[in-house]
């Protein structure tokens, strides 16, 4: 096991324990910030450029000044430097809008291994249940003053998620709208097969996350002989697909094995795509 790791923007490397938050820091107080989740792979973060031009999308939504990417990826180094290339990382980059009083943002990255419930969830898959939303899936777009498509670190509702699947025996969730579509799982994009066309929610139609992985999945397509599709899909219409898969970016793809208690199809191209991802699958 190595040990996970932490960086402050203008401090560098700090001791495990060390203060890194104040207390009127209002990523703590209002869940006012952004981060995002990078996987190490051979010492280095897969997909760097795609999270943090997600990173800048989501802070010009929040009115969120972040430093440059120089400095961003400064600190990204800084705390990857020297980790085992063979150990999988998870590589956070958190900013928050900083004292409640006022001040510059507060920047900082971690580091840790990726959690064996992970990788075992790529090899073995997950069972899942539906969980409604409570919103029509074209809504929260339509809402001009309400951010979507972010990943926010007011992350309420998706914790609130995860628990109710553990209460219910489940490994996750896949969220439902109010008039009846499947959108995305709490920290998941979703993916399915239908004939040789890999298809996926449209993020900006429903105003869900913009996933890195799906994007460079369904941008890859051609190399495991799909087409790639965004289609609006129900939870019974999953169930007569080729596949269903979750997508994220410490997990990588992750076959779907039921759907509120039903069993869903198992994929052949399982192993090809996730071969195409890169993920290790020990």
């Amino acid at each position: 096991m190595v040990a996970s790791r932490i960086a402050v923007l203008g401090r560098g490397l700090l001791p495990a324990g060390k203060p890194v938050l104040r207390g009127d820091d209002l990523g703590v107080l209002r869940g006012d910030g952004l981060f995002e989740t990078m996987h190490l792979r051979g010492g280095r973060p897969w997909l760097r450029a795609e999270h943090l031009a997600r990173l800048r999308a989501g802070a010009a939504t929040l009115e969120l000044t972040l430093p440059a990417d120089a400095a961003l990826v400064e600190l990204l180094e800084g705390v990857a430097a020297g980790w085992p290339a063979e150990v999988e990382g998870a590589l956070r980059l958190v900013c928050t809008r900083g004292p409640e009083g006022g001040g510059p943002p507060t920047v900082y990255a971690t580091l840790s291994e990726v959690a064996p419930a992970a990788r075992r969830a790529r090899r073995d898959g997950v069972r899942v249940a539906t969980l409604s939303l409570g919103v029509p899936a074209e809504a929260r777009p339509e809402l001009d003053w309400l951010p979507a498509g972010i990943k926010s670190t007011s992350y309420g509702a998706s914790t609130a998620a995860r628990r109710w699947a553990a209460r219910a025996g489940v490994d996750d969730v896949l969220w439902v709208s109010s008039d009846g579509y499947v959108l995305e799982g709490p920290t998941a994009n979703v993916v399915w097969l239908t004939g040789d066309t890999l298809c996926t929610v449209p993020a900006r139609r429903t105003g869900i996350l913009p996933g890195t992985t799906v994007a460079w999945l369904l941008a890859h397509a051609t190399e495991a002989g799909c087409t790639a599709a965004e289609r609006m899909v129900t939870p019974a219409e999953l169930g007569g697909t080729d596949g269903v898969w979750l997508t994220s970016s410490v997990r990588g793809l992750v076959e779907v094995l039921t759907l509120d208690g039903e069993p869903l199809p198992r994929s052949p191209r399982t192993g090809v795509l996730q071969e195409l991802l890169g993920f290790p699958l020990r």
